[in-house]
């Protein structure tokens, strides 16, 4: 009988060692739905603010809270440790908003019990709101105050970013399509016309005019000529606006153009690295930002050949979640060689009934990647030290006109081993990369370049034929 309990307990060790353990999280989320660019200035709706509350919970639910099926190893459940988690975005209203949304699903109301506190007097104070969790958001000090205005241009300037995305202009693709949907566009002018003139109605403003139209069909009680707005028209009108926002991301033979991607790969590396360096004391970093820091990273992760879908406008709320995980004990904290790291991905809000998916990086097969393969995939094209940055944009003047600049990549790779307690993962001397709130500001910064949205102000003066950008027919680009 012992013998065959022995063998039992043989049989199973493996698959005991096996068990996961999530040690960090880093989430790139879009915003929740909001009001219409063209009709400037946005703001997040109820829709979007519940939309990006409910993704916050589902995370809350699947990483967090007691009895989660994959709870973050040594996450604080109900009352929010500061020092865990890190939520940041740009000094945006839409932006700001959603992250704080997310950030009340996450760590929602704690209830008398857990939010009150006594005092030397005696006193018992009770937090208001019923124990409402305060978590601030990190912003870039870079910028403007708002989208409206420049800091979605006037902190990126990378000039070779510039005339990759313009040079899609000239492409015979956009020609071709330019040219055989003006009828089609023209034909929607009684739908619009009174905010998007007919001058501006074309293949050339295709996000825009998806996007006033995608807003309506949500939110308002009636549309002029209604009749005009099918399913096959907005469906029509979603894929060229998808092939026109790819191909001002990315493109496979000039990788400047995704120069928002290649930031924001660094960036992630970057706080997974201090998860890991730091033996998992921060373990949760979240971002907010826009469609086309999506697209550009899609293209270069290579995720289209995970699945076509993957060229399109991510929905309201989506998600890529990257998750670091182990397989052997996780105390102490596992050196780099025992660390993976998987990525998943969901378009639109999580919940319990849309769950985020694996998908593989890199064009491989397998969804996991050893942490030291995943560093590798993303420093082939992350951009993250100032240097990097000022040679690829081909910038000489501002803050590349200095030499002093630090030339350490933002990840660091897997060529510096750390001096931290257990040798884990790249060593802390990332502080070569631009600071985490210079490069979130030129990451969010450059989105402005790539989205080349409403009134294309990153093209020539010559292509707006006669669009005027104090009208509403040229609304400012916005998340």
């Amino acid at each position: 009988m012992q013998s065959q309990l022995l063998l039992l307990l043989t049989l199973l060790l493996p698959l005991s060692q096996a068990a996961e353990t999530i040690l960090g999280l880093y989430i790139f989320s879009r915003h929740g739905d909001r009001t219409a660019k063209a009709l400037a200035p946005t703001s997040l709706t109820d829709l979007g603010y519940s939309e990006v509350f409910q993704s916050g919970t589902w995370f809350r639910d699947n990483y967090i809270a007691d009895g989660a099926p994959s709870q973050i190893d040594g996450i604080s459940p109900n009352t929010v440790k500061l020092k865990q988690l890190s939520i940041s975005t740009a000094l945006d209203n839409v932006l700001q908003t959603s992250a704080q949304g997310f950030a009340q699903g996450l760590y929602p109301p704690v209830g008398s019990t857990l939010s009150s506190q006594l005092l030397r007097n005696g006193t018992i104070v009770a937090a208001p709101l019923n124990g409402y969790q305060i978590i601030p958001i990190q912003t870039v000090t870079g910028g403007t105050s708002s989208e409206d205005q420049a800091w979605l241009q006037g902190d990126s300037n990378c000039d070779k970013a510039v005339v990759s995305s313009n040079s899609y202009f000239d492409s015979p693709e956009y020609i071709s399509l330019d040219n055989s949907t003006m009828a089609f566009y023209q034909s929607l002018n009684p739908i619009i016309n009174s905010t998007i003139n007919a001058s501006q109605n074309s293949y050339q403003n295709a996000y825009v005019v998806y996007d006033f139209l995608n807003v309506a069909e949500i939110h308002n009680a009636t549309i002029p000529s209604s009749d005009l707005v099918t399913n096959d028209t907005m469906m029509q009108l979603s894929s060229l606006a998808n092939i026109h926002e790819f191909n001002l991301a990315y493109n496979a033979s000039d990788s400047v153009r995704a120069i928002a991607g290649a930031t924001l790969a660094a960036q992630i590396v970057q706080a997974l690295n201090a998860t890991v360096t730091s033996n998992g004391s921060t373990p949760i970093n979240v971002q907010f930002g826009e469609y086309g820091q999506f697209q550009s990273f899609f293209g270069l992760a290579n995720l289209t050949a995970a699945a076509p879908d993957f060229i399109g406008i991510p929905d309201y709320a989506s998600t890529m979640t990257f998750e670091l995980f182990t397989t052997v004990a996780p105390s102490p904290f596992p050196s780099a060689d025992d660390l993976s790291v998987r990525f998943l991905w969901h378009n639109g809000t999580a919940s319990n009934d849309s769950t985020p998916t694996p998908f593989p990086l890199f064009g491989q097969q397998n969804t996991t990647l050893s942490w030291n393969d995943f560093t590798k995939g993303m420093n082939a094209f992350a951009i993250g030290s100032q240097s990097q940055w000022c040679a690829a944009c081909g910038n000489t003047t501002g803050v590349c006109a200095s030499t002093g600049a630090s030339t350490s990549p933002a990840s660091g790779g897997a060529s510096s081993p750390s001096s931290s307690k257990g040798g884990n993962g790249i060593s802390t001397a990332v502080g070569g990369v631009i600071g985490a709130m210079v490069t979130l500001a030129v990451i969010l910064g450059v989105e402005g370049i790539i989205m080349l949205i409403a009134g294309l102000r990153v093209v020539s003066k010559k292509r707006l034929s006669g669009a005027d950008s104090s009208s509403a027919g040229s609304p400012n680009p916005k998340a």
